[in-house]
């Protein structure tokens, strides 16, 4: 049986380090758990450890049930705060609010989300797991790029796409913070992260649209 790659195969994880890339990401579905505070926080690893059983089960439901086997795509997660100046100069990471996410696959519909969670309740139901949701994300035109390195020496590359990229192309930011984990942050060391960085935008001057 073949194994689909996600990450392979999708243009939306396409970009390079040091290179900002517009893009248009269609509409796609996601499993979602939210939270708020720092990522090192324990609340942020019991999303991990909620979420990513339920990855896990969806996926082998589909290789035993649908006969479509599919790698895991990577951590997601979607990042804002009252002030969006808290990720790129003051980094008050007690002020972010997150929700952590991985993308399900277009074949794979609710019946089989609900027979995932189920499954995973019986086994030993994770602390949050009635947190769980799928959900479509609509986020559209995009910008983003690959940053290699630490989360903590993301706040420059950041600064650049929000204060000159963005408004020199005529565009204005809409929507949340975007990371894209295509490392094991848990097991790769900081400096050789590889993490993609996308930021919605729409035309400057459109009324703006928060998804």
């Amino acid at each position: 049986m073949d194994k689909t790659d996600l990450k392979k195969t999708l243009d939306a994880y396409r970009c390079d380090k040091g290179r900002f890339r517009i893009l248009d990401i269609p509409d796609m579905t996601y499993l979602m758990i939210d939270g708020s505070g720092a990522p090192t926080s324990p609340a942020f690893g019991e999303a991990i450890e909620t979420l990513m059983p339920v990855a896990y089960t969806l996926k082998f439901a589909s290789k035993g049930d649908l006969g479509r086997d599919y790698v895991v795509p990577p951590l997601e997660g979607l990042w804002w705060a009252d002030d969006m100046e808290s990720f790129t100069a003051s980094r008050d990471k007690s002020r972010w609010l997150w929700t952590l996410m991985t993308l399900v696959p277009d074949w794979v519909h609710r019946d089989a989300y609900e027979g995932a969670v189920a499954q995973v309740a019986v086994k030993k139901a994770p602390a949050r797991l009635g947190d769980v949701r799928l959900e479509r994300l609509s986020e559209g035109r995009c910008v983003q790029t690959l940053h290699v390195g630490s989360f903590d020496d993301e706040a420059p590359v950041l600064a650049t796409m929000h204060d000159e990229f963005i408004p020199s192309h005529g565009l204005t930011m809409t929507g949340k913070h975007h990371e894209i984990y295509l490392s094991d942050f848990w097991k790769v060391a900081p400096e050789k992260l590889r993490t993609i960085l996308r930021q919605p935008v729409r035309p400057a001057g459109e009324q703006r649209v928060d998804v």
